[in-house]
């Protein structure tokens, strides 16, 4: 087990930082050297800005929320001065970022350090890190399995304490699937909470930036540096629940929690229903009331997302030209034979089917049959939860149906895994929050032990009723103690 400066939450690195007994420069020379010995079997990592990050620790004003922490980043978040590429050979070494994401701004006004990208599935577009066009990551508690996408470098460096803390994003289960894989917190704020100006858009009304952590209270004290209006993104909205780290305060007694029985079927492995019954039996103990509920469209909800996300996909990703920067297909015959050879040689299988798929349900005659079906049903799964809310304060689920898959076990079948999603992809569409949190652990077949994650949606704007609810939790159980041995 790990006993590192990358095993250290952020309120514990605060903490040594205001004591004295470790500088931000000390940490972050540490943090870079543990990166570089021990990331090479992950390899959740795409770069590390070793200059910046070390110049930005010399500097770090330590009295600041953040002051001195560094934080990895999701490779599709803009962070000025540092490689773009959203894990695609079509943005490989071709486009530097001219400016900071909103999200990287706000970090960095708190003090927090940038320290380098990690890998995802290519655009955000998969659940296994296996789609990148660069390297598949590994799961750092069995490296013969997929750490969970697409924000799988972010969970896997967390996992790995090759760093304090990350940012992901997530469009259908990006952030909570790859943290129950591999055993921490992450946190999907509600739609608005974060400003998604830089972040390159993968589906603009379900894409959200949130944090990947070693507990709920790095993840409340990450949303509140990042969370907020933006006048760069009219999405945004303000977050009346500023100070969230207050509302932790263990006491769960009486809040009403529900079970929708529509999300525990025959589908769900066995283990990990065991692992979930034992956490909601937990949460009982702890006072809270769990109620049985409904969320009747909870079927439709895969087919919608991929009707919804894919034509927005489509639509968003056609700015990707190789004209201005990107790819380039050496000596086209025309500009149409650029446009058509470049991406074909830039963009991996699987955002090339979104983009198909995409432009499919977009086009003259199948709009209507559709799109425009797909957001009505869409509506009918947000008054799911709507109604739901109005009797309980939050929501509980396993986060997957399954722990962490062998690499290369569904990437023959992408169905298999798009139906891997489906207790997560309901909360974009709805635009709620979300979190999981570890929940227990699954013997392997072939002697290892693996997560499982517990998820909490609450309603829109009510990250604190979650985060209430997940530290709760995780103060009552040692599963967060718990490190990968290797």
């Amino acid at each position: 087990m790990s006993s590192s400066v990358g095993s250290l939450t952020i309120s514990q690195l605060k903490e040594a930082y205001l004591k004295g007994s470790l500088s931000p420069t000390d940490a972050v020379s540490e943090l870079i050297n543990e990166i570089e010995a021990r990331d090479s079997d992950i390899r959740a990592y795409i770069s590390i800005d070793k200059e910046s990050a070390l110049e930005s620790a010399t500097n770090a004003d330590i009295s600041k929320p953040l002051g001195g922490i560094p934080i990895a980043i999701k490779d599709l978040i803009n962070v000025e001065g540092q490689n773009c590429s959203c894990a695609s050979q079509i943005l490989k070494n071709s486009y530097t970022s001219t400016y900071d994401a909103t999200a990287i701004y706000k970090l960095k006004s708190n003090g927090a350090i940038p320290l380098g990208r990690v890998n995802m599935d290519e655009f955000a577009m998969g659940s296994s890190t296996e789609n990148s066009g660069f390297h598949i990551t590994k799961n750092p508690w069995d490296l013969s399995r997929i750490p969970g996408g697409s924000s799988g470098g972010s969970a896997a460096c967390v996992a790995n304490d090759t760093a304090i803390a990350s940012l992901g994003s997530d469009t259908g289960g990006s952030i909570r699937q790859p943290a129950s894989f591999c055993g921490v917190v992450g946190l999907k704020p509600s739609y608005g909470t974060v400003s998604r100006y830089g972040l390159v858009a993968f589906a603009s009304s379900l894409d959200q930036i949130g944090p990947i952590t070693k507990s709920s209270k790095d993840a409340a004290l990450l949303l509140s540096a990042i969370s907020g209006k933006d006048s760069l993104d009219s999405t945004s909205i303000d977050n009346h629940d500023k100070d969230l780290l207050s509302k932790l305060d263990g006491n769960i007694s009486g809040m009403k929690i529900g079970m929708p029985k529509e999300y525990f079927t025959d589908g769900i492995d066995s283990e990990v229903l065991k692992c979930v019954n034992n956490a909601i039996k937990n949460l009982q103990d702890l006072g809270a009331e769990i109620i049985e509920i409904s969320l009747p469209h909870t079927e439709y909800a895969i087919s919608t997302y991929y009707i919804i996300a894919t034509a927005e996909a489509s639509a968003n990703l056609a700015r990707f030209d190789a004209v201005r920067y990107g790819n380039r297909s050496p000596d086209p015959e025309n500009i149409i034979d650029h446009y058509i050879k470049s991406r074909s040689e830039g963009f991996g299988p699987e955002v090339k089917r979104r983009i198909i798929l995409g432009t499919y349900v977009l086009s003259s005659g199948y709009n209507d049959a559709y799109y425009v079906k797909a957001q009505k049903v869409r509506t009918l799964i947000r008054n799911d939860f709507k109604n739901a809310f109005d009797k309980v304060d939050a929501i509980i689920s396993p986060t997957a149906p399954t722990p962490a898959f062998k690499i290369g076990q569904m990437s023959k079948d992408p169905l298999e895994m798009y139906l891997a999603d489906i207790f997560t992809i309901a909360a974009n569409l709805s635009g709620i929050c979300g979190i999981s949190t570890p929940c227990g652990f699954v013997d392997t077949s072939d002697g290892k032990s693996i997560p499982v994650g517990l998820q909490i949606l609450g309603p829109p704007m009510k990250e604190s009723s979650i985060l209430r609810i997940a530290d709760a939790y995780e103060q009552s159980t040692d599963w967060l103690s718990i490190k990968p041995y290797r």
